[in-house]
């Protein structure tokens, strides 16, 4: 999928706070114009393919009518209590042709069973409320493992276990994050930026979700022996908050900033998580849309001219078709292309075939330049995608090695792009 919209949306939207104290009135989530519809167009038009919703945040407030809890929409004034966030969004997802996602925070500082057994039932309930059908399929199911309770605070002892197999009896598609998956990881970090090595690979045996998960540099780069196939997922804000607030409308990321960002997470085997927070109106603020746009049409005019479509190689890494694929007759061959004339190009691209696994662990790029052979990239790992930054250079003649792969390698497409600074 490559690229999904997270939205960060609740009485925190309202209050101006990232984690709420769960004391809030319900009456405080009060959008005046929202339109979930707004969303799934920008986010379909930014050239995402899914939305994840914080249909419940720390605070305990749910955004659709549940039954597990009294802090709800439907305790709310906001459409006299008959609203539904999930609703609305789940509709407008199928509209415009989106996935839809729940974000469910097991951390709860509202509900009075909270850090005792039976709050393992209830939780359970709100996901069974959730992927029950009401909603139509929920593509991924997002566990955050935050707790701020602190050392005297309550002490949930959660049952993981349980609420992977709820979510696996219901929707047995969906995707199931949390830092040790077991969909997607966490990839150790919440700015975009995923390993230089990053293998889909984890292990898992001994650890669970939150506090007690791999090290941060173990999430970022993943285990190349790992047990698990649970590949990163990048989250990250496109404001300096995962909430909305005036504050911060001019602080929206710059272009130059999720260019990078994208090389870093997409670029380097991992799915890019991008909150765009509604505002108080229930919508997108202009400033984040319109970055979108500039952001999306920086992303079509770059990858959508590959430079090395005509060049003479192997032709199943140079049709543009990701399930075309080339197996080397090694575990360290040398592929050669040769373009029609020179060409400039300041990024290239790898794929590896991932039905067939994530295999490459060492590789270099050359160019043939002034009658002399330059290393021009180095890398590690490549997985579904890597996408790596050069000098600028102009060459009529590249040269793919791999130096280490754990078996014969099997690659997908290859790509030359320029990128203008």
């Amino acid at each position: 999928m490559e690229y999904n919209m997270f939205v960060h949306f609740g009485p925190n939207t309202f209050s101006g706070a990232e984690w709420g104290e769960g004391t809030e009135s319900e009456d405080m989530f009060c959008p005046t114009e929202l339109d979930c519809r707004q969303w799934a167009r920008i986010a379909a038009e930014a050239g995402m393919k899914g939305i994840i919703i914080t249909a419940k945040h720390h605070d305990g407030f749910c955004l659709w009518p549940s039954a597990t809890s009294t802090h709800t929409v439907a305790q709310s004034s906001w459409r006299d209590g008959q609203g539904d966030v999930l609703k609305e969004l789940s509709d407008a997802c199928r509209e415009y042709g989106l996935k839809f996602g729940v974000y469910l925070s097991p951390w709860d500082r509202n509900h009075p069973a909270y850090g005792t057994p039976a709050y393992n039932q209830i939780y359970m309930q709100a996901l069974r409320e959730i992927h029950g059908g009401a909603y139509g399929p929920v593509f991924e199911q997002w566990f955050d493992g935050a707790c701020g309770e602190g050392p005297s605070g309550k002490l949930q002892e959660y049952d993981w276990p349980s609420y992977w197999e709820t979510v696996r009896e219901l929707s047995p598609q969906a995707i199931m994050f949390s830092n040790i998956g077991p969909g997607c990881r966490w990839g150790g970090n919440e700015n975009g930026h995923a390993g230089q090595t990053n293998w889909s690979r984890l292990n898992t045996l001994g650890f669970t979700p939150g506090t007690n998960s791999p090290s941060t540099d173990t999430l970022r780069m993943g285990n190349v022996h790992g047990t698990e196939w649970i590949p990163a997922e990048m989250d990250v804000s496109i404001r300096p908050g995962w909430f909305w607030r005036e504050s911060e409308n001019d602080a929206v990321k710059s272009l130059e900033e999720l260019q990078d960002i994208w090389l870093s997470s997409v670029g380097r085997n991992a799915l890019l998580l991008l909150n765009v927070p509604p505002d108080k109106r229930g919508l997108i603020h202009p400033a984040d849309s319109a970055r979108l746009m500039e952001f999306r049409a920086w992303r079509d005019h770059v990858f959508g001219n590959n430079l090395a479509l005509d060049a003479k190689g192997p032709s199943a890494i140079l049709d543009g078709n990701y399930d075309t694929y080339w197996v080397a007759s090694s575990a360290t061959p040398t592929i050669e292309l040769s373009l029609p004339q020179e060409r400039k190009f300041n990024l290239i691209m790898l794929q590896e075939y991932i039905p067939l696994g994530q295999r490459v662990s060492a590789f270099r790029v050359e160019a043939l330049q002034n009658g002399e052979w330059e290393i021009i990239a180095e890398g590690t790992t490549i997985g579904y995608k890597r996408i790596i930054p050069t000098q600028d250079c102009t060459a009529q003649r590249i040269r793919i090695s791999i130096s280490a792969s754990y078996e014969r390698p099997v690659l997908s497409e290859l790509g030359l792009f320029w990128a203008s600074k």
